[in-house]
């Protein structure tokens, strides 16, 4: 395949529980002009054989890259390996609904000035069982994105679920990718460099899976509670001079008490709970006006939710 319209990027490390429904999901799209590139950093060759056993369905190209660790490096690499002009990036425990590529065809075509398409994600456990649907909280409507509310919500919370981005592969690669030392916030903060880069559509058709499972790399990584603040704050230190007076005070203040919160849920799963009094009296603090766009803008209910019914039925 010379020119896809669509590459799919794998980073993959140990994956191979769920890799098979992964790239089974985008053979089900029924679509050409798809290409698949997949990263693997395991020791084992177990990964690699199951997606070298899609040769027959899908156009894919396998790496075993094992100095490559960090997913946002394997991203890169397989970002400098694509040849469609859109990417896509499908972590191997996520899944892509019926009839994505065919949406995404129709918004492509439709909204060509774009660099970043986003849409909704039903969150799922270990099993694929629906937990909930993790929405962005941006106006549903075929028009862009005002860029000063996607950066003002944006930098609150990153809303955007990997499985639910495309991108556009030359701005991906113009504002430099993804910081392979932010092994949490990568995705965040590529989402603002983006949002700051061009046009953002949001599309509230729910197109693909989420999955939640405890050996997720979220699940882990945040048991270090130090680094997971640190990542928090980078990106938020980062990207909020782009924003210029009472909107940057005020979302700094929002995002300050967003990070809490996040933190102290960490805490939480770590088996801190106590942690959580410290957080809601940051949000408390807020106001009334400022609590309704805490909860409105970062989706704390969407994503936390599934996350404790997911924990109560022993699933995580």
């Amino acid at each position: 395949m010379r020119n896809p319209w669509l590459s799919v990027i794998m980073p993959s490390h140990n994956g191979e529980r769920w890799l098979a429904a992964a790239l089974q999901s985008v053979v089900d799209q029924g679509e050409s002009g798809i290409e698949v590139i997949f990263v693997d950093s395991s020791a084992s060759e177990a990964s690699l054989q199951i997606a070298a056993s899609f040769a027959g369905k899908l156009e894919i190209r396998t790496y075993r890259r094992l100095d490559l660790v960090p997913w946002p490096a394997k991203t890169n690499f397989g970002v400098a390996e694509a040849r469609g002009e859109w990417i896509c990036i499908l972590h191997v425990d996520d899944l892509w609904l019926p009839g994505r590529s065919r949406a995404l065809r129709a918004w492509l075509s439709g909204q060509c000035g774009g660099v970043l398409h986003l849409h909704p994600a039903y969150i799922v456990d270990g099993e694929g069982k629906k937990l909930g649907i993790w929405r962005c909280p941006l106006p549903q409507s075929k028009a862009a994105v005002s860029p000063q509310i996607m950066l003002e919500r944006l930098l609150l919370q990153n809303f955007v679920p990997v499985p639910a981005a495309t991108i556009r592969r030359e701005t991906f690669l113009e504002v430099g990718g993804m910081d392979e030392a932010l092994w949490h916030t990568a995705d965040w903060d590529l989402y603002l460099k983006l949002a700051a880069a061009g046009t953002v559509y949001y599309h509230p058709q729910p197109l693909a899976r989420y999955r939640i499972h405890g050996n997720s790399l979220g699940a882990l990584g945040s048991r270090n509670l130090g680094d997971f603040r640190d990542q928090l704050e980078t990106v938020l230190d980062r990207h909020i001079e782009k924003l210029s007076g009472a909107s940057r005070k005020a979302v700094l203040r929002l995002a300050s008490a967003s990070i809490e919160m996040n933190t102290a849920l960490a805490a939480a799963n770590a088996g801190r709970p106590l942690a959580l009094v410290k957080a809601f009296a940051s949000i408390l603090k807020l106001g009334p006006l400022g609590i309704y766009r805490y909860f409105y803008y970062s989706r704390i209910i969407d994503r936390a939710l599934p996350r404790l019914r997911a924990r109560l039925a022993g699933k995580i």
